[in-house]
């Protein structure tokens, strides 16, 4: 099973959109799934504060992870990082017109209603997978 697959394979098994990224491609990078699973429950669902999309947060982890830096004076690979998370987020806005949880939605999940709205709508398995296989898409293309 490729990324793209592991990853919708994930979040239909009920992990929030960034833990499906982020634990799609994490033993890649030496951080085992169980530990990115724990770093990835608090970003699903816009940070369950109303901001960037899950899957995005969960690919800008995995963009950490390959490029991050692990000294403070290698800037070299602070900027890597940093223009990686750029290009991704174009990528990902050209595709969907934004990288904001609410704006993908038309909902505001960090709310009751919002997240009432979303599940009357069923958004969570008509629209959510779609963002997920994108982050992983670009991934591939990216890494």
């Amino acid at each position: 099973m490729g990324n793209v697959d592991n990853a919708a394979a994930m979040f239909k098994e009920g992990f929030s959109c960034s833990q499906a990224v982020l634990g799609t491609y994490c033993e890649r990078y030496g951080l085992d799934k169980k530990q990115a699973c724990k770093i990835g429950s608090g970003f699903g669902g816009g940070m369950h504060i109303d901001q960037a999309c899950g899957a995005v947060t969960g690919a800008f982890m995995v963009i950490g992870l390959k490029y991050g830096r692990t000294r403070a004076d290698d800037v070299e690979a602070k900027m890597k990082t940093a223009r990686s998370v750029v290009e991704f987020a174009k990528k990902f806005k050209a595709r969907h017109g934004s990288v904001g949880c609410t704006e993908l939605l038309g909902c505001n999940i960090s709310t009751l209603e919002g997240f009432e709205e979303a599940k009357k709508k069923d958004l969570f398995k008509q629209v959510c997978p779609k963002y997920v296989i994108s982050a992983a898409e670009i991934l591939d293309e990216m890494l």
